[in-house]
């Protein structure tokens, strides 16, 4: 069995960075532990009380690993996975991964020595090329866009569905120029791309054009990324009446900046986001927005990992779930 001075020679570091790797101490750089983390799955190091626990069975503890906990859909979602957990009696360790994909495959590699049963994790740096990581020994559930062709189970939202809905939303209430605020868009599927494709397809079955002006790209889902592009948009000179934002926290930046304009929200334009945040009922105006259930979806990913953890699980394929969803109305997209 490898020790972890086997690791740190491999490795190319000291004992003692090894060991801080393995208790996730937040000063280790990233090229370091990445170092260490590859060192350890080849030399197929385990700690010796991991060993300990997985030889008794159970360590009544799973693991959440997502992009980001200061944006507060996955604050919320997180409370919601350790109410779901603790109703089988586990507890959760979570982690942030910074949308990183060094960092996703960091969680993955380290679970197993971190007394992990199973891990949640949301894949936002992972791509389709690296579906092959997730051939781990211990259950896992991936949360987020589908981008692998298995071997798990995956969990996801209607993104297509729901900024379908929304969009729609805002052309039953009169919109016409309609502008979308989203983040980048790569090769895979993310949120912001299959929002946007939402976005394009009520606008087709409604006839209406899709003008590349109205389609505003901002780098981070954040409260200041919403109010700068509402700003944007409105120094462009560009006519809209409309916004669909792509969460929340997006949306409420851009109440801001409509306020900051003088422009009526919902007279003059009319504004839903995504995500059903608590933050859009205390809003003025109060925000509509698109309810993807994630409460639903806290429920059913830890019931699939806990099915698995058990050995309970269906035979055959791997579990493929998306959430139900639904429009809530509220006023800064009500009628005239």
């Amino acid at each position: 069995m490898a020790t972890i001075q086997d690791v740190a020679k491999a490795a190319g570091v000291s004992p003692m960075t090894v060991s801080n790797v393995l208790n996730d101490h937040p000063h280790v750089k990233s090229s370091t532990r990445a170092k260490v983390v590859k060192a350890m799955e080849e030399l197929d190091y385990r700690v010796n009380h991991a060993a300990r626990n997985l030889r008794a069975g159970r360590t009544f503890t799973i693991g959440l690993a997502v992009a980001e906990f200061d944006r507060p859909y996955w604050g919320q979602f997180a409370a919601r996975v350790i109410e779901e957990a603790a109703a089988h009696n586990l507890r959760v360790l979570v982690e942030q991964t910074g949308r990183s994909k060094e960092n996703e495959i960091s969680a993955l590699a380290l679970s197993r020595n971190r007394m992990y049963d199973g891990l949640i994790l949301s894949t936002v740096g992972l791509s389709a090329s690296d579906a092959n990581m997730l051939r781990v020994d211990f259950p896992i559930v991936i949360l987020g866009e589908r981008i692998f062709s298995g071997p798990v189970d995956h969990v996801a939202m209607a993104n297509v569905e729901g900024a379908d809905a929304a969009t729609g939303h805002l052309i039953e209430r009169g919109c016409r120029r309609i502008a979308a605020v989203m983040g980048p868009m790569g090769p895979d599927p993310d949120a912001s791309s299959l929002r946007y494709a939402g976005y394009q397809q009520a606008l087709a079955a409604a006839g209406i054009e899709n003008d590349p002006a109205l389609h505003i790209t901002i780098k981070e889902f954040t409260l200041r990324g919403g109010h700068e592009a509402v700003n944007r948009l409105i120094d462009s000179g560009t006519q809209f009446d409309g916004l669909f934002c792509a969460t929340d926290t997006v949306a409420l930046g851009a109440l801001r900046a409509l306020h900051e304009a003088k422009l009526r929200v919902p007279e003059d334009v009319k504004v839903i986001g995504f995500d059903n945040l608590v933050d859009g009922q205390y809003s003025t105006p109060t925000l509509s927005t698109v309810d993807p259930d994630s409460a639903e979806m806290a429920r059913i990913a830890v019931k699939l990992l806990v099915q698995r953890i058990a050995g309970d699980s269906p035979k055959g394929e791997p579990t493929e779930f998306m959430s139900s969803f639904r429009i809530v109305d509220r006023e800064s997209t009500a009628g005239q």
